[in-house]
This record gives C-alpha cells, sequence and structure tokens, in this order.
C-alpha cells in the first residue's frame, strides 16, 4: 500500500505518461510537472505571450521543480490560441518558496491578461495560491512536494478564475462543425398498391 507522500511523488510522474507536451527534464532523479494531459483552455485570441518570469527564488537552485519553471509549463500546457486578434499576456507575479519558522512557505500568483489587436486590456484573470509546511526532512524532497502541493492548487484556482473572468474570451475545447442543414424533398402523390 503507497502512503500519501509515494502518492504525490508519483502523480506527477504518471501524469507525464499520459501528457503529450515535452516534459521538463527530470531533475536530481524527481518527475518533471507536466499538464498537457488536462484539456487546454482555448482563447479566442491569436497568440499567447509569457512575461519574462521573476526572479530565481532563494531556494531555487535546491528545488528539482522551481516554482516559476512549473508555472511556465502550466501556461506552455494549458492554454491555447484559437482565435485571429489580439493576445494573451501570462505573467507570473510570484513564485517564491522560503525557509521561515523552521518551516517552508510557498506563494504563487499569476495573472493572464487578454488585449485586444490595438493592444487595449479588454480582460484578466488572477489566481494566487500558498502553503506553509512545517515539516521540512530532506530539503530537496520538501520543496518538489510543496512545488506539487501548490501547482495542483493552482491549477484548479487559474482554471477557475479563467473561467469566470474570461468566460466571453472562451472557446469550446471541442468545436465540431454545426451539422449538415436538412434538406427537403417534395413527395409525389402516395401510389396504391397494386392488387
Amino acid at each position: 500500500m503507497l502512503d500519501r507522500r509515494a502518492l504525490i511523488l508519483l502523480l506527477p510522474l504518471a501524469a507525464a505518461g499520459c501528457g503529450g507536451g515535452d516534459p521538463l527534464p527530470t531533475r536530481d532523479g524527481f518527475p518533471p510537472l507536466n499538464y498537457a494531459y488536462l484539456t487546454p483552455l482555448r482563447l479566442n485570441v491569436a497568440s499567447i505571450e509569457e512575461a519574462a518570469p521573476p526572479p530565481p527564488g532563494p531556494l531555487d537552485a535546491s528545488n528539482p521543480a522551481p516554482p516559476a519553471q512549473a508555472l511556465l509549463r502550466l501556461a506552455q500546457d494549458r492554454l491555447a490560441a484559437g482565435g485571429t486578434l489580439g493576445r494573451a499576456v501570462f505573467t507570473i507575479d510570484d513564485a517564491t518558496i522560503t525557509r521561515s519558522r523552521g518551516g517552508l512557505d510557498g506563494v504563487m500568483a499569476v495573472h493572464l491578461d487578454v488585449r485586444t489587436s490595438e493592444g487595449t486590456r479588454a480582460g484578466f484573470a488572477e489566481a494566487r495560491v500558498s502553503r506553509r509546511s512545517e515539516n521540512i526532512g530532506d530539503l530537496k524532497s520538501a520543496l518538489y512536494d510543496m512545488t506539487v502541493q501548490m501547482m495542483q492548487d493552482m491549477n484548479v484556482e487559474f482554471e477557475f478564475q479563467v473561467r469566470q473572468s474570461l468566460r466571453d474570451w472562451l472557446q469550446e475545447a471541442t468545436t465540431a462543425p454545426p451539422p449538415a442543414a436538412v434538406e427537403q424533398q417534395p413527395l409525389g402523390a402516395p401510389t396504391r398498391p397494386v392488387p
């Protein structure tokens, strides 16, 4: 029977196996984070851009999945452009995990701006998550676990905020062509069966 920690560590690996995107390389033996197996959020814009990420956090060098890289992967895997005009810009406002009071504190904050072809801001969505962990143990494992947990929270919160705040800009994930029109054909007079 697997314990909770083992399941958390195996979840991204199982998800990566289902994903279609290029996974991040494994770092220090930890599975890469991947979100390509989830339904993309298709926006009615011509392109999706990523603003420059913030500088690395104080513990990023020790983290097998630095938070800013994980958030960029989320944007690349979850956001898709399906329109012909305008653009969306994904910005990471905060992606840090720090040591404090004998534990770890993590914060992730992002926003997504939709701009018209003239550059006017037409809509936006913001998402923010935070976590506190008292149990550090092995620092690499603790940082990875915290990143995985915050990314699970962020994935849910980001999708919720995009669906709420940018619903007029979302396109259905499956855009099947409309059914063909029904054609009419006049019927002749009924014929009597021959006895």
